[in-house]
């Protein structure tokens, strides 16, 4: 009986020291593709937490938990070609926080909504109002690889120095405006024009010419025959498709003479 007090008193202690413990001396826990940024009395620490448990020092210490996975922002930004067209661009940007620069990213800048706001936007709406403006409107519809990755590297380069990187970038939809668009359109449909008036132009002449080479052939057909034919050739051809039937001479209905009985 006394052995079962004693036990219960040991559990009872054991447990008050564990729930001392959590009260005054707390943990974190740090989730799958995070990083906790670790700060004392509100300074960022060099350390960050990987996944896992933490203990940390109450009213000492505070953690910040930030995600190192990929997040997709969706920008639309307006621009101008170097022939000053407005240019729409609506841009995918694939992107993430560099996990060893956590602690200096959330320092210097925030969050990832912070992050986002602060850096991602503008430095998009920059980058594509500098590389539009190298291309007149037709080129980027016609260059539009060639565009895509002078947004590529410049983008990569800008956010880098804010240590994000970059995994992705997608063009998803260049667009200019309706009056631009029309004009295009019309262009479009005069240059189709034009090469069907000049194609059938090239169809007469060659039909001409046809006729032009047909009709000198069949001159020059005719004036061999003219040149080439005698009188005997004449009296053998009429021989050769002869039949063997006499003439017969009719007159008024009548049969008047009839060789073939000669």
């Amino acid at each position: 009986m006394k052995d079962k007090k004693a036990r219960n008193k040991l559990i009872k202690f054991v447990l008050s020291i564990v729930l001392i413990t959590i009260i005054f001396w707390p943990f974190v826990i740090v989730g799958a593709g995070e990083k906790g940024v670790l700060m004392q009395f509100g300074r960022v620490e060099e350390k960050i937490l990987e996944e896992g448990i933490h203990l940390i020092i109450p009213l000492v210490n505070t953690v910040k938990k930030l995600s190192m996975r990929v997040q997709k922002q969706e920008i639309s930004a307006e621009a101008s070609s170097k022939d000053l067209q407005e240019v729409y661009t609506d841009v995918a940007l694939n992107w993430h926080i560099v996990p060893e620069e956590a602690n200096i990213i959330f320092r210097q800048i925030g969050d990832e909504k912070e992050v986002v706001d602060k850096i991602i936007s503008p430095a998009v709406e920059e980058v594509l109002k500098a590389v539009m403006a190298k291309y007149t409107a037709e080129e980027i519809i016609t260059k539009r690889g060639e565009v895509k990755v002078g947004v590529d590297n410049l983008l990569i380069t800008r956010l880098v120095n804010y240590h994000v990187a970059v995994d992705d970038i997608s063009l998803v939809h260049v667009h200019f405006s309706e009056r631009f668009s029309d004009a295009v359109e019309a262009k479009q449909i005069a240059e189709q024009e034009a090469k069907r008036a000049e194609f059938i132009a090239l169809k007469a002449v060659k039909e001409a010419e046809a006729k032009v080479n047909l009709a000198k052939g069949e001159t020059e057909a005719q004036r061999l025959i003219r040149e080439t034919l005698t009188a005997d050739i004449l009296r053998k051809r009429a021989i050769e498709k002869w039949d063997g039937t006499l003439p017969k001479i009719v007159t008024e209905g009548t049969l008047k003479f009839d060789v073939s009985k000669f």
